[in-house]
């Protein structure tokens, strides 16, 4: 049953990662107007670099059970429920608990603590 909680935790990081990524682009960085344009191309990139941290943490969580260490599949939750963790605080804090994301990243921390 842990194993299927942590991976069911890797998956749906994976999923919520991705659908992080395309919001972003198309709807937060088709309606930005920021100028100069290597200024607005640095944003992206950055908004894009949690996008793929994340979805490496998603990876992570999903080949945790097959390593032989259950140290190594420790450090690998504790990793990824803190980057999920604050994002999860951290989007709920910004958008006062509006917006879904909140609660997405809120899950895949519950379901990794829960495999672990």
């Amino acid at each position: 049953m842990r194993d299927l909680a942590i991976q069911a935790a890797g998956g749906f990081a994976i999923f919520v990662s991705v659908i992080h990524g395309i919001l972003g682009e198309t709807k937060v960085f088709a309606r930005a107007r920021i100028e100069p344009a290597w200024i607005r191309l640095l944003l992206r990139l950055i908004f894009q670099c949690s996008t793929v941290a994340w979805i490496g943490f998603g990876v992570l969580l999903v080949a945790a059970p097959y390593m032989a260490s259950e140290q190594a599949r420790l450090w690998i939750v504790g990793a990824a429920v803190a980057a999920y963790g604050a994002g999860a605080i951290g989007n709920a804090w910004a958008t006062r608990g509006r917006h879904f994301g909140w609660m997405a990243m809120a899950a895949v921390s519950v379901l990794a603590v829960v495999g672990a």
